[in-house]
């Protein structure tokens, strides 16, 4: 009987712990459909621009 009161309080104890834990890695996920129903509050990064790089530099590996 003893074991198992032991067992019943080292449970107890970690509650609050894992409830508190558990908040915290939800609460992002939560507040993401809140988020999408404000369509203004999107901002958009500029557009780059492409210089092409990227294919030479594969061609010249290639080469290598």
């Amino acid at each position: 009987m003893n074991r198992i009161a032991a067992n019943a309080l080292k449970t107890l104890r970690l509650l609050p712990r894992a409830a508190l834990i558990l908040t915290v890695l939800a609460a992002p996920v939560l507040a993401v459909p809140m988020m999408r129903t404000d369509a203004g509050s999107t901002i958009d990064a500029p557009a780059l621009k492409k210089s092409g790089v990227g294919f030479v530099l594969l061609v010249s590996l290639q080469r290598g």
